[in-house]
């Protein structure tokens, strides 16, 4: 700007000129310049790390961190204890949002639809059954939970139970259902080897439907969090369900 020509009196505006006008000391400029540096146009005291090496830092955390959730204050917490980069929390932020690094950005860009093309079908019965719960909606009661278990291999209902409040003993006396439906008996160890596949619903991860699954000799595989065609075969009945017989 100092070696611009002003197009009024066409005569260079000077460094003087430029300076006094944008309030920075002429020595400041000439140490900037001796140094190869870019001249800072912010009063006070320079920070001892420039943007560059903050937003580097932060990348590499990032990275290093197995989670996803994280925002701004945990970055600045682990870049001041690990890398000894003593920054203001709100200048991480700043650059985290201009780099689009919060947690909001990170997460949208990680979540990308996943290719289901495996398999949970079995080629004989007894090897797995799929647990779920939905809601159905009744003239005379209202809405009813409907939990069922169906056979992975044929997709037939073994057993299911039909309440008001959907809690865990609703989901457990559907398997009690199942299990004496098929094995003739509710006594222990009656169905060893066999796996449910039940997603992670409070119902199914209480400590009652566990112990009670142990007491028969089943053994729990959930599905994937957010990932309902892990548990497709369940799924795929509960929709036919409702189309073909909720809903005719």
């Amino acid at each position: 700007m100092s070696v611009t020509t002003s197009p009024s009196i066409n005569k260079i505006y000077g460094l003087q000129r430029v300076c006094r006008a944008w309030k920075v000391s002429r020595s400041s400029v000439y140490a900037h310049r001796s140094r190869g540096e870019q001249v800072s146009n912010k009063p006070g005291p320079k920070p001892v790390h420039t943007d560059d090496v903050v937003i580097k830092a932060i990348r590499e955390d990032l990275e290093q961190s197995p989670f996803q959730g994280e925002g701004h204050r945990k970055v600045h917490a682990r870049l001041r204890k690990r890398k000894e980069i003593i920054v203001g929390r709100q200048r991480i932020l700043r650059l985290m949002r201009e780099k689009n690094l919060l947690s909001p950005h990170r997460c949208d860009s990680s979540n990308k639809a996943k290719k289901h093309d495996g398999r949970i079908t079995t080629d004989e019965p007894g090897i797995m059954w799929g647990a779920d719960a939905t809601k159905v909606l009744t003239l005379e009661d209202g809405w009813v939970n409907f939990f069922g278990l169906i056979e992975h291999w044929n997709a037939e209902c073994m057993g299911w139970t039909l309440v008001k409040k959907g809690d865990r003993f609703a989901a457990i006396e559907a398997l009690k259902n199942a299990v004496k439906h098929e094995y003739g008996s509710i006594k222990n160890d009656v169905a060893r080897g066999l796996q449910i596949r039940p997603d992670h619903g409070s119902q199914f991860t209480s400590e009652a439907y566990r112990a009670q699954s142990r007491y028969w000799g089943i053994s729990l595989s959930y599905s994937l969090v957010k990932e309902p065609e892990t548990n497709g075969v369940v799924e795929r009945f509960h929709r036919t369900f409702k189309e073909q017989i909720i809903r005719p």
